[in-house]
C-alpha cells in the first residue's frame, strides 16, 4: 500500500496543480480593468499576452527595443490582442521615461518617439484589424487602448509645442520628433488675436475647479487641450476694444497615421496632427471609419473665470476711481459662430460674469444648447448712471456684430436672448424696450426748455434718451431684476456705498453740462459741483429715472421670462422679497412666465433657476427642435 502511495506520489510530481480562492465583484472589476494609466501597472490583458510568447513585464522594462520587436512580429497572437499589448507597453516606457525626467535632445526624442509608438499602435488596432470599432463597442479593452491614443497624443503634442515655442514651423511644413516626421494642420482652430499658435497649451485633463459645480466633456477619440492666446484677461489691451473672443478656446488634437494596410500603418514614421473645434463638430472621420470626437467644454471657460480677477476687479468697478473699468466689454465665451444663436447676459451690481459661473457652464453643458447658441457675457462699470450703461452697452454690442456679421444676415444676430440678473436685469429690459419721448418728456417739462435750449439738448443728450428695442433679440429673462428700484438702496449701507462711488470724469462732465442746460432757476457757475446719480441711486425707487423707464412698453416682438426669488415665504407673495428686491419691483405683466424660486436674490446660481433657463432657451429654438 505505502509502495502504491509512493507511486503515485512520484507519478505526479511533474503535474500542474490548480487551487481556487474568492475574489470580490469589487476587485474583480479592478483587476479587469486596471491598466498602466490608472494602477502604474501592466492590464490583466496584456499580462495575459505577454504570458503566451513567455514575456513579462519586468523584462519588457529592462529591454523596450526586444520586447516591442517581439510583440511586433510574433504570429502567436491575434492582431487585436498584440496591438493592444504593444500599446500598452510602449505608453508603459513612455511613464517610465517621463519620471526620469530626460535631458537633452536624444532623452526628449526618445520619449516623443515612445508616445508616438503608443498612438500608432492604438491607432491600428483601432482601425485596421478585422473587427471594427463598432464591433468592440462593449469591450473594456477598447475603452483602454482609446484611452491610451488619447493620452500619448495629448503627451506628444504638448511635448511638440514646447518644443517648438517661440519658433513655429510655417503652415504646411513638418517637423521632426526623433525618427518621426510631424506635418500640423490647424486651419479649423481659431485663435483670438489671429495667433497662428497659442502661447500655452493645456491639457484639460489637468485641470479642475472649484467653484464650478458640474465638469462637462464628451467622451470619444483624440487629446482635449486649451488653447491659451493671452497671459492676463483683463489688462489694458482687453478694454482697447469693445469685446474679445475668447483667449482659452477648447482644442481636440488628433494624430492620423498613413497606410492603406495594418502593415503600411506599423512601417509609417510620419504622423499628421489635426486639431478641431469640439464646438464646430462632434465627429470625425478616421480611416474611412466615423468617430466620436472628444471634447471638454468646461476647462477654458474655467481657465478663463480663474484667469481673470474679476472677483477683485468687481469691487473697484462699483466704487470706480483707478483700474476700475469706464466702458463695458462683450466676451465671446468660444470663438465666433455666425450660424448659433446668441445670448447676451448681464450681471449685477457690484458684481462681473462671475455671477454666471455655473449659469453658463450649465448651458454649455446641455448637448442641445450647445449646438444652437454661444454665450456673450458683458462686464460693465456698474458705478455708472443706468442711462449711460444702457447707452454704452448699445454700442458696445452694435460694434461687436457689426465686426462679426456686417451685412447683419447671420443666425447669430437674430433671434438673440438677452438674460440679466439685478441691476443688469433693469438694463436687459432697456435694451429690449422703446423709449418714446418720455424721458424728453420729462426733461423738458421738469428744466422749463424753451426752443433754443431743447434743441441744444437733443442734439448732445438724443443717443441717451432716446432709444429703441436693440435689433435681432426676441426673448428676455429678468432674474430678480428691481424694474421699479428697491428700498434697499435708500438704506444706510447703499447710502454710504453711494458715496464712496467715484464716476468716470467723462461722465461727471456729461451730466454736468445736462444739469446747467435743464436749470430752471438759471445756470450756477460752471465750477460748481454737480451730483450725478450713479448705478447705486438709480437703484432706489424713488429715483426719477427708474420711474420712468418703468413705463416705457417692452418691444411687442420681444417675449420675456421672469425668474424671481422669495426669501420670505411667510408673508403673501405681493408683499413678498428676496432679501434685496421686492416682488412687486420684479413682476412683469405680461410676462411670459413667471418663476417664484424660494431662495435670495442670488437665485440665478440655483439649479432651479438653470433649469427654467435651459427650458425658456429650448423654447426659443421653437418645436422643430431638439
Amino acid at each position: 500500500m505505502r509502495g502504491l502511495a509512493f507511486a503515485a506520489v512520484f507519478l505526479c510530481a511533474g503535474c500542474a496543480g490548480v487551487k481556487v480562492s474568492s475574489v470580490s465583484t469589487q476587485d474583480y472589476i479592478a483587476q479587469r480593468r486596471g491598466d498602466v494609466l490608472t494602477t502604474g501597472r501592466l492590464s490583466a490583458s496584456a499580462r495575459e499576452a505577454m504570458a503566451v510568447l513567455g514575456l513579462n513585464a519586468q523584462e519588457c522594462r529592462k529591454d523596450r527595443d526586444a520586447c516591442t520587436r517581439s510583440l511586433a512580429a510574433t504570429e502567436g497572437l491575434d492582431s487585436e490582442r498584440r496591438l493592444a499589448t504593444l500599446s500598452e507597453v510602449w505608453l508603459m516606457d513612455a511613464l517610465a521615461t517621463e519620471k526620469q525626467r530626460p535631458v537633452g535632445q536624444e532623452g526628449v526624442d526618445r520619449l516623443l518617439d515612445a508616445y508616438l509608438q503608443t498612438a500608432r499602435a492604438a491607432y491600428a488596432y483601432l482601425f485596421f484589424t478585422p473587427r471594427s470599432p463598432s464591433d468592440r463597442a462593449f469591450e473594456d479593452r477598447q475603452t483602454q487602448v482609446r484611452d491610451y491614443y488619447n493620452y500619448a497624443v495629448q503627451q506628444a503634442v504638448t511635448r511638440l509645442f514646447e518644443q517648438y515655442r517661440g519658433h513655429p514651423p510655417e503652415p504646411g511644413a513638418t517637423v521632426s520628433a526623433g525618427p518621426w516626421q510631424v506635418l500640423g494642420e490647424m486651419s479649423e482652430v481659431k485663435l483670438a488675436h489671429g495667433l497662428r499658435l497659442p502661447l500655452e497649451l493645456v491639457p484639460a485633463s489637468t485641470l479642475t475647479f472649484q467653484g464650478l459645480r458640474s465638469m462637462y466633456r464628451r467622451d470619444g477619440f483624440g487629446a482635449e487641450l486649451v488653447a491659451v492666446t493671452a497671459r492676463r484677461v483683463n489688462d489694458a489691451d482687453t478694454f482697447k476694444t469693445p469685446f474679445s473672443e475668447t483667449p482659452f478656446p477648447a482644442v481636440t488634437a488628433i494624430l492620423s497615421f498613413p497606410g492603406d494596410t495594418l502593415e503600411q500603418v506599423m512601417a509609417a514614421r510620419e504622423t499628421t496632427l489635426i486639431g478641431y473645434d469640439p464646438y464646430k463638430r462632434d465627429a470625425v472621420q478616421l480611416a474611412g471609419t466615423r468617430v466620436p470626437l472628444a471634447a471638454n467644454f468646461t476647462s477654458g471657460y474655467g481657465l478663463w473665470l480663474a484667469r481673470s480677477g474679476f472677483a477683485t476687479q468687481a469691487l473697484r468697478n462699483v466704487l470706480g476711481g483707478e483700474e476700475s473699468i469706464e466702458a463695458p466689454h462683450v466676451y465671446l465665451l468660444q470663438p465666433y459662430d455666425p450660424g448659433r444663436r446668441t445670448i447676451i447676459m448681464l450681471h449685477g451690481l457690484a458684481s462681473s460674469p462671475e455671477a454666471w459661473i455655473n449659469v453658463a457652464n450649465e448651458v454649455l453643458g446641455d448637448e442641445t444648447l450647445r449646438q444652437h447658441y454661444q454665450i456673450w457675457q458683458i462686464y460693465y462699470p456698474t458705478n455708472a448712471p443706468l442711462a449711460m450703461n444702457n447707452r454704452a452697452i448699445r454700442e458696445a454690442l452694435g460694434r461687436t456684430m457689426a465686426h462679426f456679421d456686417p451685412a447683419g444676415t447671420a443666425q447669430a444676430s437674430r433671434d438673440a436672448v438677452v438674460i440679466g440678473h439685478s441691476m443688469g436685469g433693469v438694463l436687459s429690459r432697456l435694451l429690449v424696450s422703446s423709449s418714446g419721448t418720455v424721458l424728453w418728456d420729462a426733461l423738458r417739462d421738469h428744466g422749463r426748455l424753451d426752443g433754443v435750449r431743447l434743441e441744444q439738448a437733443h442734439a448732445e443728450f438724443d443717443p441717451i434718451l432716446s432709444f429703441d428695442a436693440f435689433p435681432g433679440i426676441t426673448r428676455a429673462v429678468f432674474i430678480a431684476a428691481p424694474h421699479r428700484g428697491t428700498p434697499f438702496a435708500e438704506n444706510t449701507l447703499s447710502r454710504w456705498l453711494s458715496n464712496l462711488i467715484t464716476l468716470p470724469a467723462a461722465a461727471v462732465r456729461q451730466f454736468a453740462r445736462l444739469s446747467r442746460l435743464t436749470d430752471a432757476d438759471g445756470a450756477p457757475p460752471p465750477e460748481s459741483p454737480v451730483r450725478v446719480p450713479n448705478g447705486v441711486d438709480n437703484l432706489s425707487e424713488n429715483d426719477r429715472y427708474i420711474q420712468l423707464t418703468a413705463r416705457m412698453p417692452i418691444s411687442p416682438s420681444v417675449r420675456y421670462h421672469s425668474i424671481i426669488a422669495n426669501d420670505t415665504p411667510g408673508v403673501p407673495l405681493a408683499e413678498s422679497d428676496d432679501g434685496l428686491v421686492p416682488y412687486r419691483s420684479a413682476h412683469l405683466d405680461g410676462a411670459e412666465s413667471e418663476k417664484i424660486i424660494r431662495y435670495s436674490h442670488s437665485v440665478q446660481e440655483t439649479p432651479e433657476a438653470i433649469l427654467e433657463l435651459r427650458r425658456i432657451l429650448r423654447l426659443q429654438l421653437g418645436p422643430g427642435a431638439p
